[in-house]
């Protein structure tokens, strides 16, 4: 199997040097393979080189241990956007959701537990074992959410209304102010349609820290440091962070065939998904090649792109690539030097990539069993969504946070846990599980010793696994194997600069015009040719899939203006 690997791999990267390229797309993460879909259909010859063996990049399904399935880094899905789902058929292709109902579940160490969903009749009975007064606010925050989203959902589907950079016609600039005419009369449109209080609330959503935001909603704990986890996830914030709101409402900007807000798991893991825009995008043309790793940007005299440098030595050649990568491995480690502006670069560098994720995902022969629940060894609602552990109160999260700051992996880590086998039975032997667990905080480099020590990994996970042992005893002894991606793995298995997920910190100050770098908001870059179309683009991080359809469609247009 290896040879007809290697014979496949070595015939297809013969064939990228033999022929100039129209596009080439560095990354094949469903970024890059969204992006290379939608320019294969506008008539492009395309290729996409992926560096390690199979496709997906974040989101992708391996199987570590022999029968179980993991979803590697990303684990669920709402974000993709409706207009990929639906232009690019992928449901044709493959892609099969599973709707979680419920979709959390938190246990209290005081023997209740709190279950929510997207069934408003079971979030109002839950919520009032804990508050009466929640349990009216509840449903009037969740509208509030879904209001602020669909004020946002244009935004995330177009490209920003950036100023056109360099010598343009006449003509380019009519359009470029009559875009940006167009997009902010709409924005006006729809805040007027909110009306000015709830523009007041929206921008005290995207400004303040989640604890204020769900301290003014909610007085129960558990509630609040429920939905409290959306706000820091991925990221080294505290819920006493101001901004953390707005990545509160960046996880509910979602859906599942049309419902908001509604997580699901996708059948066969993460990488179905990315499979399923890898046979879009194969059906329009585009050539996918794995083991091709780029090591950096060809430039000709001008200063313009002219394709790219495997790590084997190879050339293959084109005037567009687009880039997958976060912006600090495009920017700095692909771009040769003295070919970007020093003011642009500093940027780049200076951006957050900070991390305090992560991911482990295990094999277990048994569901776990959770000492607030009945006992029974079936799977329940308790085992369906998203099980929040060690974050009974936004006090918890903030105190393991503290610890990353200071250095250390969280003494009371938060987990998210999830049981993706519950429903999908195609990962995992029959009667047997697997569990992914997306752990916080845990610092790129710990002050008490070092990820690369065996001893030091392990004895993290084993804290993990025991504070989930304090609300389901015996869930230690279930566990079969475990793989486990700590932020440094992130970044040299996935190129996750820092192991941020995101590709680069999601505050205030680097969304929208400022992702990645003020100026150039838009996909494109300083260097002539070269696009960012991976989640350090604009609208951010997640499996989403909008910066690469954006990015495909700058390039169809810029394309379109040369003719």
């Amino acid at each position: 199997m290896w040879r007809r690997q290697f014979s496949s791999t070595a015939t297809a990267i013969t064939a990228l040097k033999d022929k100039k390229w129209d596009a080439l797309v560095i990354g094949g993460g469903h970024n890059g393979l969204t992006a290379a879909a939608y320019l294969a259909r506008g008539g492009l010859s395309v290729a996409v080189l992926e560096r390690r063996h199979l496709v997906g990049g974040a989101a992708v399904t391996e199987e570590l241990i022999p029968g179980f399935k993991f979803s590697r880094c990303s684990y669920l899905q709402s974000l993709l956007r409706p207009s990929i789902i639906k232009e690019l058929e992928l449901e044709r292709h493959g892609m099969k959701l599973l709707r979680r109902d419920p979709s959390s579940f938190t246990p209290c160490s005081d023997g209740r537990y709190l279950l929510l969903g997207p069934d408003k009749e079971l979030n109002r009975s839950e919520i009032s074992k804990f508050s009466l007064s929640d349990a009216d606010a509840y449903p009037r925050y969740e509208s509030q959410l879904e209001r602020f989203c669909k004020f946002l959902d244009p935004i995330l589907d177009s490209p920003t209304p950036e100023n056109l950079k360099g010598a343009s016609s006449f003509g380019d600039k009519m359009k470029s102010k009559l875009y940006k005419s167009t997009f902010w009369s709409s924005c006006l449109h729809r805040a007027a349609s909110l009306g000015q209080k709830e523009m007041v609330d929206f921008m005290d959503l995207l400004l303040s820290p989640a604890s204020k935001v769900l301290n003014n909603w909610f007085e129960s704990d558990v509630l609040k440091a429920t939905l409290a986890t959306d706000a820091v996830i991925g990221s080294m914030a505290s819920v006493h962070t101001p901004g953390s709101g707005y990545v509160l409402l960046h996880h509910v900007m979602g859906e599942t065939n049309g419902e908001r807000g509604v997580w699901s798991y996708v059948e066969g893991g993460m990488g179905s998904v990315s499979l399923a825009i890898n046979h879009a995008a194969k059906e329009a043309g585009a050539h996918v090649v794995t083991s091709a790793e780029v090591s950096q940007l060809m430039t000709g005299d001008s200063g313009a792109v002219e394709g790219v440098l495997l790590a084997d030595g190879t050339q293959v050649h084109s005037s567009i690539v687009l880039s997958n990568a976060t912006p600090y491995k495009t920017f700095v480690d692909f771009v040769p030097d003295h070919k970007l502006p020093d003011e642009f670069l500093r940027t780049i560098k200076n951006s957050d990539y900070s991390s305090g994720t992560t991911k482990i995902n295990l094999a277990v022969d048994k569901l776990p069993q959770f000492d607030c629940c009945d006992s029974k060894m079936d799977a329940g609602p308790q085992h369906v969504g998203t099980i929040h552990i060690g974050s009974e109160s936004m006090e918890e999260i903030h105190s393991a946070c503290q610890d990353g700051l200071n250095g250390l992996p969280s003494r009371r880590p938060v987990i998210e846990m999830t049981i993706p086998s519950v429903l999908d039975k195609t990962i995992s032997p029959p009667g047997k599980h697997v569990i992914n667990l997306f752990i916080q905080y845990t610092p790129y480099q710990p002050s008490d010793g070092s990820w690369q020590d065996t001893a030091y990994r392990e004895s993290f996970a084993k804290r993990c696994f025991s504070l989930i042992d304090e609300y389901a005893p015996g869930f230690s002894s279930s566990i079969l194997g475990y793989d486990m991606l700590t932020p440094p793995d992130l970044e040299s298995e996935f190129g996750l600069t820092g192991g941020n997920i995101f590709h680069g910190a999601m505050g205030l100050d680097s969304l929208f015009l400022m992702r990645p770098a003020k100026g150039w908001s838009n996909y494109r870059t300083p260097l002539e040719g070269l696009y960012l179309c991976g989640s350090g683009a604009h609208p951010g991080g997640g499996v989403m899939g909008a910066p690469g359809r954006n990015a495909a469609h700058a390039v169809l247009n810029d394309i379109k203006k040369k003719k």
